[in-house]
């Protein structure tokens, strides 16, 4: 199957290679509604997944507007059954492109002062859940030999940050496990990528009362970082929103991989 190159150039026709359903996590403002306008653009069906009912049925009106099939789920990514009910909503169709944009820091508390439970659910949200969504769809896609994984990731995992102890930790966590999955999928024809956003302009940094004005840190506006994730998704395993000019992560994922085989024996 061929790929993108290192020059990010989009990876052919999303719906031939993606479709024909993608779902978004955390998909109804911000990075999440520009990719699903997006890809409904670009003619792919869209399981939209979010927790606020009003702005999840915003978005879909905008994707229908381009003429494609939306399934609206407002839910907690974190609840008990969230998993189950995604995979029953989405049961009956065959989903090409899986994007777990839902990953926010629910508890920005000093480690010692904050609740374990609220910490539990930042687990959970950015960890537990989004492995079970590619534990499920994943198999779909390498059974297929065809389809896509998008993981929106954050650079508080490139260094440890007050009251983002625990945030910090699943984020790591986050990019580590993706570049392991790409190597895993590449040769079965699925497309892995993290997509590591700095300070981007959307509705819940803004909520959080986060400055989008420092000097020398200039904020990405969420349709730019959509486009570059999708542009990229078939080059992975990693992407840093705003960098143009960035080594290769693969070479680096691919020189440990030869390293570690090697050490194992096969």
């Amino acid at each position: 199957m061929t790929r993108s190159d290192s020059s990010g150039h989009p990876p052919g026709d999303l719906l031939d290679r993606y479709g024909p359903w993608a779902i978004i996590a955390g998909g109804s403002e911000g990075v999440g509604r520009s990719f699903a306008t997006q890809l409904a653009q670009a003619g792919l069906n869209l399981v939209l997944i979010a927790r606020k009912p009003v702005a999840l049925e915003e978005t879909a009106a905008l994707c229908r507007a381009h003429g494609v099939e939306v399934r609206p789920l407002a839910l907690d990514l974190t609840a008990p059954d969230a998993v189950a009910r995604v995979i029953d909503e989405a049961e009956d169709v065959e989903v090409g492109l899986l994007v777990f944009n839902a990953g926010a820091n629910t508890h920005s508390e000093e480690f010692l002062d904050g609740d374990l439970a609220e910490f539990a659910k930042v687990i959970d949200l950015n960890i537990t859940t989004p492995l079970a969504l590619v534990h499920h769809f994943g198999r779909s896609m390498r059974e297929r030999g065809r389809g896509g994984i998008l993981m929106v990731g954050s650079k508080a995992a490139s260094v440890g940050s007050v009251r983002h102890t625990v945030y910090g930790g699943v984020k790591a966590f986050g990019q580590t496990f993706a570049e392991g999955l790409w190597i895993e999928l590449r040769e079965h024809g699925v497309d892995v990528l993290e997509l590591v956003l700095g300070v981007t302009r959307t509705p819940a940094m803004q909520r959080v009362g986060l400055s989008m004005d420092i000097p020398g840190m200039e904020a990405a506006e969420p349709d730019d970082v959509a486009r570059e994730g999708l542009a990229h998704l078939a080059s992975g395993p990693v992407w840093r929103a705003g960098e143009p000019d960035q080594r290769p992560r693969a070479d680096i994922v691919l020189g440990l991989h030869r390293m570690m085989s090697k050490l194992m024996g096969s």
